[in-house]
Parts: C-alpha cells; structure tokens; sequence
C-alpha cells in the first residue's frame, strides 16, 4: 500500500510517529516519507537516526496544525496522512484548555480542510479511549475531533478524500505513559497508584502502529476502528515493576476514571464486532452506501454491549506484565 506513494505523518517525532517511520521504512518502499511536527531539535534527532541521505524517502517539515496554511504545503501530492499530533496529557489540557482546543479541535479541522484542498486520498487519524463517554478536556476535545474527521467524508466532495479514525487504549513505554514512571519511582521504594480498583487497557507501541497500518489499508471512509487489547489493573503493573516497593494509594485525579472504554452502550446498537477489532459504524445518511461494504464478516453487538476495561475478558497477568517489559516489547 506505501510502496511508491507519499505519506505524511502529523506528530511525526512522538513515540508513535517514530515507531510508525521505522515500521513504513522496514517494510515498505515508499516515494516520501514526510514527519511534520513542530520542534526542530527532535526532528533534528530523529534525523540522525533516519537521515535523509541513508534514507532518500525522508522528509522533515517544521510546522503545526494549528497554521492551516502550513498544511496546505504540506500536504502537496500527498498520498495518504496520519494524523497523530495532540496535545494528550490530561492534566496539562485541564490547566491550559484553550491550547488543547487549538491543537486537538482546530488542528483537526484544519487538517481535514487541507486534506481535501490537496485532494489527500486517505487521512486516518488516533484518537484515545478517554473520548468515549468522556469527562476531561482531552477526552473531549478528541471526541469533537473524531466527530469532525468521520464529517469529513461528506465534506470532501469531487476531491474524494476519506476520513477514518482509530481509537485504542494506553500505549505501553510511550513518553510520558505509567511504565517509565513506576521504574522511576521504583528506586525510591514507593509506588504511587490512585486507586487499587483502577484498570486500563494497554497494547504495546508496535500493536498501535499495525492497527493504524491495517485500519489505513482497509478503510471505506466513516469507521471508528476499535482493536480488541488486553486490560490490567494498575496494582498488577506496580508489582511487575517493582514487588518489593510499598504501594502508595494517592486518590483519584481530577479527570480521571476507574475504568476506561472504548466501545460505550450508546453505541453498541450500530458496531460491528469482528475477530480482532471492532467498528463502530456512523449514524449520517451517506454511510448506507458504505456500510454494506464493511458489514460482511461483521457481526452487529448486542444492544447494550460494552467494551470497557473492567469487563475486558483479555487481561494481563503481573507475569505477564513482567514479560513485557523484560522483552523491551514496550518500547
């Protein structure tokens, strides 16, 4: 699907934009392969490790999606987008609001206007588990931005541009995920967990970047896809880490829930369950002339259904935690 085609990547330099630049450069051949994000020194050390002179493919843009202008250059005779730029920490988008809406509802749009305005052929964008039912600014700013993407497809017009999105749990290792910060606090023999009944769905960096990939080959145009992942429970990951550290209880944080899902009830009554994902189809008049498409090998989830982590029937073991992380599997 990439071998000879232009591919940009918007939050290229991330943990996820990194894993998806070597994934594309191991497996495929293609004509470019562009990284737009918005700081020079981390394209500058991504550079060094992908150059442009050892791989002819590379091309590093400084840019940000909230210049829609920038993007329209950008996303001169690109093939394919993957839209991974946000800001995703949960207490930094409650304390700086309007710049989570800058970059996570607005970039959002302006990609979508720049897709369609360059006649991009397909654009998928990764959204978060906390956008399903969600009660903090990020979830709900990647909510609207889903909203906005799936939109996208009856805005596109003779350009032909589709829009998808993809929507996961924790990435396992990535910066500024739960893993490095337990083998940190480890040393000081105290682990901090917010409450003991608190569970998460985790897939690892390289899970995310295959999904993304599969989703991206297979997409119609209007599907929210949902990989099937396994959960923990935050206890079991403080004693993979560290069995002989003290857990520390702190309370639950602003913005924060129990339990994370990614398939809500409301929902359940127009997605479809399939062996390794679920899709969750849109509610607008043009999806019917897709939805045939999509349904074969599908199978309708029962009303009320629900796909959150506390009734995931995947979960990891500490020993299995422990394995991966020992396998470097998570990073």
């Amino acid at each position: 699907m990439f071998n000879s085609k232009n591919i940009l990547i918007t939050g290229g330099t991330g943990s996820f934009g990194k894993r998806m630049v070597k994934t594309i450069l191991e497996q495929y051949k293609p004509n470019k392969l562009i990284v737009f994000s918005r700081d020079e020194l981390k394209q500058f050390e991504m550079a060094r490790i992908y150059s442009p002179e050892k791989y002819g493919c590379m091309r590093y843009f400084i840019g940000d999606v909230r210049e829609q202008d920038r993007l329209y250059e950008a996303f001169h005779n690109v093939d394919y987008v993957i839209h991974a730029a946000a800001l995703k920490q949960v207490p930094t988008a409650e304390y700086n609001p309007f710049e989570a809406i800058k970059t996570n509802v607005l970039g959002a749009q302006n990609v979508i206007r720049a897709a369609i305005n360059q006649k991009v052929k397909k654009v998928i964008a990764l959204s978060t588990d906390k956008a399903a039912n969600p009660i903090n600014l990020y979830g709900a700013s990647k909510l609207c931005s889903d909203k906005l993407f799936i939109a996208g497809n009856a805005m596109s017009g003779e350009a032909k541009s589709i829009f998808s999105v993809v929507r996961y749990g924790n990435v396992v290792g990535s910066r500024g995920s739960v893993i490095p910060f337990f083998l940190e606090k480890k040393k000081g023999g105290v682990i901090p967990v917010t409450d003991e009944r608190m569970t998460r769905f985790f897939l690892t960096l390289q899970q995310a970047v295959d999904f993304v990939i599969r989703s991206l080959e297979t997409m119609y145009g209007g599907e929210l896809f949902v990989p099937k992942i396994s959960s923990c429970k935050m206890t079991d990951i403080a004693k993979a880490i560290g069995p002989e550290a003290k857990i520390e209880y702190i309370g639950i944080r602003p913005g924060e829930k129990l339990h994370e899902t990614m398939v809500p009830a409301d929902e359940a009554r127009h997605t479809l369950e399939f062996k390794d994902h679920f899709v969750i189809q849109p509610i607008l008049d043009w999806w019917a002339s897709k939805s045939n498409l999509i349904q074969k090998g599908g199978k309708q989830c029962p009303d009320n259904f629900s796909y959150s982590s506390d009734t995931n029937p995947e979960w990891l073991s500490i020993k299995d935690i422990r394995n991966l992380i020992e396998s470097g599997a998570w990073d």
